[in-house]
This record gives C-alpha cells, structure tokens and sequence, in this order.
C-alpha cells in the first residue's frame, strides 16, 4: 500500500483502535479480531492492533488497512521499540508499523531513521511515527516517516496531558505543513472531540477507548452515578 492509498482511504474518516491490556478478559487475538471487524461494520476506514497475533487475526478479519504495533514493557520507549519489533510487526501482516517517533534513545541503539529505514527496505509496509511534540514530528519527517500520529502527547514530559485531544499540538503540526498526513490520537472520547480534532487539521482520526474498551466505558458510567462518593 502507497502513502497516497492509505491517504485516499481514510481521508476526514475514522479508525478504530481495538486494543486490550494483560490480564483482561478481553486480552484475546480473536476477540481483538472481532472486534475491529465490528468497529469495520461500524464505519471505521481502518483498524490499529497491538501484538502480532492481533495483526494476523484482523487481517483475515477485515478488508481495511490494519495498523500494527507491539507493546514491550510499559515506560519509556514501549510502542514498537526496536527494528526487531518493526519488522515482525510488518511481517504479521500490518500495513503501517505503528513505532514510537520520540526522539528519545531506543532499546536496541538505533536511531528513529535507522529503524524506518529497516521497515522501507525489508518490508512493503509504511511508518507511522507516534509523536508527543511538535519536535518530534519534525524529527521523524526527517527520519522518514510516511505518517505522523500525535499518540504520545502529554506522556513523554513534553506537553502537559490534555483534558481531550491535545488540538494545539494538532494545530500547530497542521500548520507547519511537515508534507505527511497527520493522524489525531490519544483521548478522544467523544464524536465532538473527534471532529475537533479533524478540524484542527488532522487527516483522519483514532479512537479506542471510547468505542472499545469496555471497562473503562463501564467506568465512566459508574463514575457519573457517583455523588459525594456515594451512590444516588
């Protein structure tokens, strides 16, 4: 899939992250499968899966563009971390390798370009750098990235964590006009959100969250029963 295939399908549309954590009842490849498929029946122009099982299930699950990530460890640098991670994630089957695009050092030595530049030469898959400032999103169109996500805003120091998108970074991305689609992600829990990021200049946007994790839905709910501490 070329850049420009993957811009005309999800242009101004939404794409749905289905993703559940260890130890979940969910934390099943095909349950993940399942479920973007449903969010595909939905409407969602694309899907974006962690761990290679969860590639491989979707992609025999749906007919749209699958973004693929592995999640090793839980700080620093995590989504997709090595060239080793990269290149299994595109093996699996992934159309675009979700990485983190910070510009902080990775595990394996390699810096973001090296690590791209891996993925373009040994696979037909594209990049999606997950940046957390206007920094690294230069960085990484520097380093190669087909595709600039602004997953990790406000949890890398960087940028304080928003209450909702972080739509200044958005905007401020947009406006820079780096010459590569840029995604919104990370805390968007509303259609409103959403829309306000694709205002902000966002290409096209992700949920997860909001649409497929369930306990943390449940929990919203419950949490807005809640007064005083108490039930009313």
């Amino acid at each position: 899939m070329s850049p420009d295939d993957f811009l005309s399908t999800v242009q101004g549309r939404l794409i749905v992250s289905a993703q559940a954590y260890p130890g979940e009842p969910m934390r099943n490849p095909q349950t993940m499968a399942q479920m973007a498929a449903s969010a595909v029946a939905g409407g969602a122009a694309a899907v974006r899966v962690q761990g290679l099982a969860d590639i491989q299930f979707t992609r025999s699950a749906v007919e749209v563009p699958v973004i693929g990530l592995w999640k090793d460890g839980h700080e620093g640098v995590f989504i997709t971390p090595t060239a080793h991670h990269a290149l299994a994630v595109a093996s699996a089957g992934a159309h675009v390798v979700a990485i983190d695009g910070t510009r902080r050092p990775r595990p394996d030595g390699l810096t973001l370009a090296q690590t791209i530049a891996r993925v373009h030469a040994e696979t037909p898959a594209l990049v999606m750098a997950d940046c957390g400032s206007f920094d690294d999103a230069v960085a990484a169109v520097e380093a190669g990235a087909d595709l600039i996500g602004t997953t990790l805003a406000g949890y890398t120091g960087e940028r304080p964590k928003t209450d909702g998108p972080d739509v200044e970074l958005l905007a401020a991305i947009a406006a820079a006009d780096l010459g590569r689609p840029l995604v919104a992600e990370g805390r968007i829990h509303t259609p409103a959100q959403a829309r306000e990021a694709l205002d902000a200049g966002a290409v096209a946007v992700v949920v997860g969250t909001a649409i497929t994790h369930p306990s943390s839905i449940t929990g919203w709910f419950d949490a807005a029963l809640h007064h005083n501490g108490t039930r009313s």
